[in-house]
């Protein structure tokens, strides 16, 4: 089934069918919440009582005066380019490959103008909302928004129960089937638990830009800018307040922290 990418003002919708990687459930979410997962042990249990510390750790280091963001420039994006998408792979240890059992963390897809016919390629990833619906239906608190507003998965406290998964819009999360080997010391995985885009939040740490904005670059696109949202004196600020743009699924009222131009 296509995912609903659909615009509503302007009346785009995804051309491009995505195949299931997810391995999603094959139940209702309100089926799940009484599954057992242990002797005496249900779901709805866990997330009555989840607890809440082990994110806020990992977020210590984040401020909230800062929203990472990216915009990206359809206008530039080149349909069949995935130099993007070839990054992430590299940069974070993915096999690259689009088998429903590979994660991918940036896709490229093709959304259509219905009214003119227009078709565009727009990286799609997770959307880093600001109230991301895969925090709402976490049973254990392991997927969380950092004070900054990257969104990320605690490997920790993941049970694999990808409630996150049915929940995201973007269809942005992948679950890990397999062990992992030969893992990027910055980057852990781990079999049995879910992952998507993290903006690169180790590069960014550091202060440096995510892999997929400075592939486009070197290449000479320019299709995506990355930086801080809050900061009304930043690049990506100045064309957001001076440049229409918009968000995806923007009916949802997520305030994303991906926005596209041009489109």
């Amino acid at each position: 089934m296509k995912p609903d990418l659909t615009l509503p003002s302007s009346e785009l919708t995804e051309t491009k069918t995505e195949s299931s990687r997810r391995g999603f459930l094959g139940v209702a979410a309100a089926g799940l919440a009484g599954v057992l997962i242990a002797p005496g042990v249900r779901l709805i249990e866990i997330a009555q009582a989840a607890p809440k510390a082990s994110a806020s750790a990992i977020s210590a280091g984040a401020s909230s005066k800062v929203r990472w963001g990216m915009l990206i420039d359809s206008g530039k994006c080149a349909s069949g380019c995935n130099d993007c998408v070839t990054a992430c792979s590299t940069e974070n240890g993915l096999s690259g490959g689009t088998g429903t059992t590979d994660s991918q963390w940036i896709r490229k897809i093709e959304i259509k103008e219905v009214r003119t016919g227009k078709i565009q390629s727009l990286p799609m990833m997770c959307q880093h909302c600001a109230e991301p619906p895969c925090v709402d239906v976490c049973p254990t608190g392991a997927s969380f928004k950092r004070a900054d507003g990257i969104v990320l998965v605690d490997k920790h406290t993941c049970i694999g129960c990808r409630y996150c998964m049915m929940a995201c819009p973007y269809k942005a999360r992948s679950f890990v089937h397999a062990p992992q080997n030969n893992q990027k010391p910055d980057v852990p995985r781990g079999m049995g638990t879910v992952e998507a885009c993290t903006l690169c939040v180790h590069k960014v740490d550091r202060g440096e830009q995510p892999a997929c904005v400075s592939a486009c670059s070197a290449a000479g696109h320019g299709a995506i800018l990355f930086g801080d949202l809050n900061n009304p004196e930043s690049d990506i600020s100045k064309r957001v307040a001076s440049y229409p743009t918009r968000q995806i699924r923007e009916n949802l009222n997520l305030n994303t922290g991906v926005r596209y131009s041009g489109i």
